[in-house]
C-alpha cells in the first residue's frame, strides 16, 4: 500500500478536498480525484519535506498565547494607524533583523507568524547573511520591532529540533 500511498492520510485529505470542492461524487471525480491525490502524494515525496522534533511541549501553549496577544496588540494599532490617518499619517519602512534559525520549520513558523501580524510582512530571509527583510507599517520603533522578532525566535529555537 505505501509503494501506492507514500502519505495514505495525506492521498485521503486531498481526496476528500477535491469531493467536497467539486460538490460532486460523480464516478468522473472520484477518478480526478483518486489520480491528483495519488500524483500530489509523489509530488510531497519528491520534496522531501524536513522531519522537526517537538521538544518541550509545555512551552508551546505559552509561545501561542504570547503570539495570540502580540496579534490583538497589533490589531489595535494597526486601527489606531488607520483611523489617525489624517492627522497623521504611518511612518512605514522597511528593516532588517538578523535571525539565527537553522530549522527550516522553525522559519516557516516565524514566517507564518509574522504575516499573520497585522502591520507587519515578511518579504525576504538571506540565507547566507542570515537577514530577515520586513515591512513593517509603523516603524517608528525599530528596536521593538526587532525584540520582538528575537523573542520568538528564542521560543521557537526551544520548541522545535
Amino acid at each position: 500500500m505505501r509503494a501506492w500511498y507514500p502519505y495514505p492520510l495525506f492521498s485521503i485529505a486531498l481526496f476528500l478536498m477535491w469531493l467536497l470542492l467539486n460538490q460532486s461524487v460523480a464516478p468522473g471525480a472520484i477518478v480526478v480525484g483518486v489520480f491528483l491525490s495519488t500524483l500530489l502524494a509523489w509530488v510531497m515525496v519528491k520534496l522531501q519535506p524536513t522531519q522537526s522534533r517537538l521538544r518541550r511541549l509545555g512551552l508551546m501553549a505559552g509561545f501561542a498565547l504570547a503570539v495570540a496577544a502580540d496579534i490583538v496588540r497589533s490589531n489595535v494599532a494597526v486601527a489606531g494607524i488607520i483611523l489617525r490617518a489624517r492627522r497623521r499619517p504611518a511612518n512605514t519602512g522597511f528593516m532588517t533583523v538578523d535571525v539565527d534559525l537553522e530549522n527550516e520549520n522553525a522559519l516557516a513558523l516565524l514566517a507564518c507568524i509574522l504575516t499573520a501580524t497585522p502591520g507587519t510582512a515578511w518579504l525576504e530571509y538571506d540565507r547566507r547573511q542570515k537577514s530577515l527583510l520586513l515591512h513593517v507599517l509603523d516603524i517608528d520603533n525599530e528596536d521593538l520591532w526587532r525584540r520582538t522578532v528575537k523573542r520568538y525566535e528564542a521560543g521557537l529555537k526551544e520548541i522545535l529540533q
